[in-house]
């Protein structure tokens, strides 16, 4: 393996999980084709995949069953500022992980469907 290309997160309502991502995190959403979203961040992308919707190959992946870690440069407290300030409920931290290439600075939060979405800071990165 050389790295990731995108994750999918099934979900219940693909506009509102747009509309949650954009406001909460930033992220733009495109239409990939008529009715295929996606979110966009840097080079990295997560596919919406409506859960009344999915495809065959996919029809045991439920929403609410994500959990992953974005890295960002603004500060976890910034985050956790911005966070309080949209009166999203952090579920943890902020705290000290391990991340994929070192420790990592935390904290974690759920989206609309109930996925898990931690946000992070590296520790000691140049």
């Amino acid at each position: 393996m050389i790295g990731l290309d995108h994750i999918v997160l099934c979900v219940a309502d693909v506009a509102a999980t747009r509309a949650f991502y954009e406001r909460v995190l930033g992220m733009e959403s495109r239409e990939e084709r008529p009715g295929k979203y996606s979110l966009h961040f840097g080079p990295h992308k997560i596919s919406l995949q409506g859960a009344r919707t999915a495809p065959a190959i996919a029809r045991d992946t439920v929403p609410g069953s994500g959990n992953f870690c974005l890295l960002t440069e603004t500060p976890v407290a910034e985050v956790v500022a911005h966070l309080d300030a949209l009166g999203i409920a952090i579920v943890d931290g902020p705290g000290e992980r391990a991340g994929a290439t070192g420790p990592i600075w935390s904290v974690y939060f759920r989206d609309p469907d109930g996925n898990l979405v931690e946000v992070s800071n590296r520790i000691g990165a140049p």
